[in-house]
């Protein structure tokens, strides 16, 4: 259970901080931001909440590794560039996968 309350902790804050810095600048809503807080930050508290497990932790850990799976499928093909078009984020394009 260890590895996955780390790997929980890990893919919330890198959700949280990679948008964070995607979208910065850009002049976009910051919806585009909240909206990976809400799905990073219950990774985290419930990992860490996760120290003493019982049922009720176990069905919200899980609940929100799968609020983090639907939202990064949508994500990575929403990211998926046409590289004829250009692109606005603050990484390169070559970058990204």
């Amino acid at each position: 259970m260890k590895f996955w309350r780390v790997w929980a902790i890990l893919l919330g804050l890198s959700l949280m901080v990679g948008e964070t810095i995607w979208i910065w600048g850009q002049g976009r809503n910051p919806l585009f931001i909240l909206d990976d807080f809400f799905v990073g930050l219950p990774l985290v508290v419930t990992a860490i909440l996760m120290a003493r497990p019982s049922i009720p932790r176990l069905c919200a850990f899980s609940s929100s590794f799968a609020a983090s799976a639907g939202m990064l499928y949508g994500s990575f093909f929403e990211k998926l560039a046409d590289l004829s078009k250009p692109a606005s984020s603050n990484i390169e394009i070559r970058l990204l996968p």
